[in-house]
């Protein structure tokens, strides 16, 4: 299995400052939706501390979990492409502090600086790969489970 990326952390310093420059706090309280699935994504989030929950809608009234995320790890990809909607729901477990980047002026710095705009594309692209991997395992582990009780 591979190791999380967190996207801080792989940016290479003088990468790193110039998106920091983009930053801006914020925080959640425990139990705020910070997005729907199918909503604009015109940002993204590192989390500095607390916990969110990734959700997805399986009925009018129950969301599945589908991933836990923590600090230092990005919370929205979906700002990075096409059509720019939500694909997940997302939900604070406890209060949260995070960096909040808005998508419009983080790509007008990938544009000006294609280093990196490339570095940050493989970055989160190395993220996704983790979390499908993630999913991957979650799922066989859930239908080996149900194997085993039918």
């Amino acid at each position: 299995m591979t190791k999380a990326t967190k996207l801080l952390t792989a940016l290479p310093p003088p990468q790193r400052q110039r998106l920091m420059t983009l930053a801006r706090e914020v925080s959640f309280p425990e139990d705020t939706r910070i997005f729907e699935a199918d909503g604009v994504a015109d940002r993204f989030w590192v989390i500095r501390s607390g916990a969110v929950s990734l959700d997805q809608r399986v009925s009018s009234l129950q969301r599945v979990t589908v991933a836990s995320l923590g600090s230092g790890d990005l919370l929205g990809w979906s700002w990075l492409f096409p059509p720019h909607r939500w694909d997940f729901g997302a939900e604070a477990f406890s209060p949260v502090r995070a960096y909040e980047f808005e998508a419009e002026p983080v790509l007008a710095l990938c544009q000006e600086d294609p280093r990196l705009g490339m570095t940050l594309t493989r970055i989160v692209a190395e993220i996704l790969a983790h979390r499908l991997e993630m999913t991957r395992v979650q799922l066989l582990e859930q239908y080996s489970m149900h194997r085993r009780s039918s």
